[in-house]
């Protein structure tokens, strides 16, 4: 029986900056993405029955929640619908990416529904058309199509490539107990902290950005969201500290949290430092180049 297995992988913000909320009720990003090697991993295998049969192993949330509510579904739904594929597809999703820290597993495993469905069923589709149905599962999910690091602007989803950065070791700490739904950090961000990052976004704060833009190094992290969400998480904080007291020579905050990710100068630093969150998941991984994620995607494995 033909099965095909891709990876669906992870992301931090190397910087995320909030200009300030847009007149549809959406809030104005400028963010360099980073796709990084934790990854999810989703199989298709042939169905005897017709429909999407979805399975979710490795988080027990995401799978009482129902298949039809997942991104997965949705994505293979969708091309379905598009295509017009009536035969019936079998897929699992093995979950490694914590869900709701930040880390885009939600919105990477959409992507690689999308890419390893068209795989899985020998069909190809337009690019540009892939990509709106990308847009419309999430705003992040037309990023993990292109991998990498990249500019986003808008809502995040208008995307621009960036020249790749040298390899760089990450520690990303999850603690368990602490969970930052999106909406609340948003909200978090309160108007007058919006009015005055709105009144910078046209001067020093925006060149500043430019800049790091096209840094070779990917040096100058900053994430928007620190100062509320550790003002009510202050152990986020205390996680920050402590990657950078074992040795990272940066740390931020992940996305809108609650992970938070440090930058080692090679893995067995890393995973030295790993050792001090016993209590939390604590992933060593490392920066994925365009070129790289483009290969890891389209040589998904068949069995």
């Amino acid at each position: 029986m033909r099965e095909i297995r891709i990876p669906a992988f992870a992301k931090v913000n190397l910087r995320l900056d909030v200009l300030g909320k847009r007149a549809d009720g959406y809030h104005e990003l400028r963010t360099i993405f980073q796709t990084v090697s934790l990854h999810d991993t989703l199989r298709f295998r042939p169905s005897r029955k017709s429909g999407i049969e979805l399975r979710i192993h490795g988080n027990e949330e995401l799978s009482r929640e129902g298949a039809e509510k997942n991104l997965v579904y949705r994505a293979v739904g969708a091309l379905c619908r598009e295509l017009k594929i009536r035969s019936g597809v079998e897929i699992l999703l093995q979950k490694k990416i914590p869900a709701g820290r930040g880390l885009g597993g939600g919105s990477s495993d959409a992507a690689a529904a999308l890419l390893g469905y068209l795989q899985f069923t020998r069909r190809k589709l337009d690019p540009a058309r892939l990509l709106e149905i990308a847009s419309s599962l999430g705003a992040d999910v037309p990023f993990f199509l292109l991998g990498g690091r990249a500019l986003g602007i808008g809502k995040g989803d208008e995307l621009y490539p960036l020249p790749d950065i040298p390899k760089l070791s990450l520690l990303i700490v999850s603690p368990k107990a602490i969970h930052v739904p999106t909406p609340d950090a948003y909200r978090w961000l309160h108007a007058p902290e919006l009015a005055s990052l709105t009144k910078f976004a046209s001067t020093h704060k925006l060149f500043k950005f430019c800049a790091l833009c096209w840094s070779a190094q990917g040096e100058g992290l900053s994430n928007d969201f620190e100062g509320a969400v550790f003002q009510r998480h202050p152990r986020l904080a205390q996680i920050r500290r402590a990657l950078l007291q074992g040795g990272a020579s940066e740390a931020l905050l992940a996305g809108s949290g609650s992970a938070v990710f440090g930058i080692f100068p090679s893995p067995a630093k890393a995973r030295r430092a790993a050792v001090g969150f016993p209590h939390d998941q604590a992933f060593v991984c490392e920066t994925l180049s365009r070129s790289r994620y483009a290969r890891l995607m389209k040589s998904a494995s068949v069995v």
